[in-house]
């Protein structure tokens, strides 16, 4: 997958990427990645949406707004969403799928991390834990088994749904955890604060089997001189992407935590949110000058801008070109 750069190949044995973005026009935008052209748009008057999710499967978009979920269907074109969940009396701030697209999770500022079954539709929520304060972030690990979750007071928590234990350990006293990110093998977490630092852990263990995982503090450095947004591991593992509101996006290897490449300039305001593609090789970004972005890696060149909405970009959700047998 080394040379692959299909994210810009019209080749049929491919499946077209999946790029969506959200605004504060309420609006929520679909995207040819190869031409920039918007080809599908969704109103979401209700209210701001604060995250995007495409389920692994590539069949629904989620979409976390204020007090509720709302999932729609990618393969067609009802602008209408095929269910709502609700129940929630604060913002979602976080929304992601389980990798068979057995359930959903979510988590938001009434401080609650809650499943939700989708294969039946069941509304309801399955199951729900507390944290005590304002849940920002929430990453699933790989061993699809553990849900680390950030908080408003600066607490990464760790619930282990196949047990129910949960475990918390301080981040950073005083600075809200933005984002969290684990890497693709599971054995690196990263985690943006309100102050712009970036910390990293080793998880040293994460059987299935075992007692669950235990984080290993490995370095802090400061990432940007203000407000920290998102951090994301790349799929190679070979860089963390953080955004913030100093308006760029960075690339960190992560041989040595060495910054690579600043992408981004005071005019885009704050990045909200970011993806890699694939091979590592591009990376797309949410700002509040209402433009998102595709960047080299490489060359920090941008590749593409994608233009249509009116107010700020606040989330974005980006699912690679799949070969089809």
């Amino acid at each position: 997958m080394g040379t692959r750069k299909k994210i810009f190949d019209s080749n049929p044995m491919y499946e077209r990427v999946l790029f969506v973005t959200a605004s504060y026009d309420h609006q929520i935008k679909f995207w040819q990645a190869q031409s920039g052209n918007c080809y599908r748009t969704i109103q979401h008057v209700d209210s701001q949406v604060n995250d995007l999710e495409i389920s692994p499967d590539r069949k629904f978009l989620a979409v976390a707004a204020y007090q509720r979920i709302r999932l729609y269907d990618l393969l067609g074109s009802n602008p209408n969403p095929i269910a709502n969940y609700e129940g929630m009396s604060k913002n979602v701030t976080t929304v992601g799928f389980q990798s068979e697209c057995k359930w959903m999770f979510s988590a938001g500022e009434d401080g609650v991390v809650r499943i939700w079954d989708t294969r039946a539709r069941n509304t309801n929520c399955q199951k729900q834990y507390s944290v005590g304060s304002s849940a920002n972030t929430v990453c699933f690990h790989p061993n699809q088994r553990e849900f680390f979750i950030g908080d408003q007071n600066g607490n990464i928590h760790i619930w282990d749904i196949k047990n129910d234990k949960k475990t918390q350990l301080q981040h950073d006293r005083g600075a809200s955890v933005q984002c969290i990110s684990i890497n693709c093998d599971g054995t690196y977490l990263a985690a943006v604060n309100g102050k712009g630092y970036c910390h990293r852990w080793q998880i040293t263990k994460s059987s299935l089997d075992g007692d669950g995982s235990k984080l290993e503090f490995k370095s802090k450095f400061l990432a940007h001189q203000r407000y920290a947004i998102k951090c994301q591991f790349s799929p190679d593992e070979t860089l963390l992407a953080t955004t913030s509101a100093d308006g760029t996006t960075r690339l960190w290897s992560t041989l040595g935590n060495i910054k690579t490449l600043e992408l981004g300039n005071k005019q885009q305001r704050w990045v909200w949110d970011c993806a890699f593609s694939d091979d590592s090789q591009f990376i797309f970004t949410a700002s509040s000058d209402g433009l998102a972005r595709l960047w080299n890696t490489v060359s920090g060149d941008v590749i593409r801008e994608f233009t249509g909405h009116s107010k700020a970009i606040t989330c974005l959700a980006f699912k690679d070109c799949v070969a089809v047998d």
